[in-house]
């Protein structure tokens, strides 16, 4: 009796279980994605936003290729992965939110309701995971921000802008108008080298510009000046031009504000690009599921400060206790290893099932 028994459970564990890893690409209304189900499946499902990339579909592996490793932690866990690769590349906001909505259906549609679902990504896939979880908290039972730009956009992008103006008021000339950047406008390597030269040609300014963005180094300074005047070249062909204004900023921390502040270019915006950038988008902090965000300590990119905003954000809308902050102890964007990646999960998890909330602070 007992052996039949072990049989039938046997019977069923096999029929439950897929007995070979599964990954399957495909493409869904212009959107490439990837889903993975490990042989060892538990039935629950995380989705993984990727970051910025200028082209869609940029992070959709070669089914030849095994996953990173940041991304392989979940599937080792037991949970199936999917990833949309949007259907445009970019600040893809606009398109990326019905994208991943979209992945998520197919695959409850195809493989079946997962037990449980979280949500997770790196940089702009951390800002989206926040939005997935404000707009469909049906879907989702928790969200992992990883070095997320978790925050809404007009205040989050007006930095760059600002950093933008600041940048040209001590090397004048040398990169495009940041209310205006030409649709021709790369990133390159001669063009990140030309910022460097300069910047290694006038110490003094340099070490100024560092101090008031946050940066460590020269070449911190230089990589991340050029990304983000492509972001405002991105951000203004979505908005249909410049959505930031900066006629009413004081800037502040140089050695002489005054000639700071007389000095700068002041640009107004363009009629209809804030509403743009408003739509795409602007949070809410009403949470009504459990948000871990964990960020390096020093990002020249998307500052470790910069969601304590949302943390605002969320406790003024009555869902402080939903979002916890960590950071571990590296310099760089999204510098998180796959073990530290696999601690939040384990955290995420714990607070989901146990409602024991992540203790913020450094993530051990």
């Amino acid at each position: 009796m007992i052996q039949k028994l072990l049989a039938i459970l046997t019977l069923l564990s096999a029929m439950a279980i897929p007995s070979h890893a599964k990954t399957e690409f495909g493409k869904l209304q212009g959107a490439e994605y990837r889903i993975d189900v490990p042989a060892n499946w538990n039935h629950g499902l995380v989705v993984y936003c990727h970051g910025y990339d200028q082209h869609p579909g940029g992070v959709i592996y070669d089914e030849r290729k095994p996953l990173p490793p940041e991304l392989a932690v979940f599937v080792n866990d037991g949970y199936a992965l999917i990833q949309s690769g949007y259907s445009t590349g970019g600040w893809a906001v606009e398109q990326a939110v019905p994208d991943i909505e979209t992945l998520r259906k197919y695959f409850v549609d195809k493989y079946g309701s997962p037990k449980e679902t979280y949500i997770t990504g790196h940089s702009l896939g951390g800002l989206l995971t926040v939005v997935m979880i404000e707009k469909y908290p049906a879907g989702y039972d928790a969200g992992l921000d990883l070095c997320g730009a978790v925050g809404s956009a007009p205040r989050m992008l007006t930095r760059a802008f600002d950093g933008r103006v600041l940048f040209d008021y001590y090397f004048p000339g040398l990169l495009p108008s940041p209310a205006k950047v030409p649709k021709e406008f790369e990133m390159t390597q001669p063009m990140s080298k030309a910022v460097f030269d300069r910047l290694l040609a006038k110490p003094e300014s340099a070490t100024t510009i560092r101090k008031l963005l946050g940066m460590h180094t020269d070449q911190d300074l230089a990589a991340t000046i050029i990304f983000l005047t492509f972001i405002l070249k991105d951000i203004e062909q979505r908005a249909g031009g410049n959505p930031f204004d900066n006629r009413n900023t004081i800037y502040t921390g140089s050695a002489d504000d005054d000639a700071l502040n007389g000095g700068v270019k002041r640009y107004a915006p363009d009629a209809g690009a804030l509403a743009y950038l408003q739509h795409y988008v602007t949070l809410s902090g009403h949470l009504t599921r459990p948000v871990l965000a964990i960020h390096t300590t020093y990002d020249p990119l998307v500052p470790a400060a910069i969601p304590n905003d949302y943390s605002l954000l969320t406790r003024e809308a009555g869902a402080g206790d939903l979002f916890v902050q960590q950071y571990v102890k590296h310099g760089g964007h999204c510098h998180i290893t796959p073990d530290e990646t696999e601690k939040g999960f384990q955290e995420l998890r714990r607070w989901k099932n146990a409602h024991q909330a992540p203790k913020a602070g450094w993530l051990q």
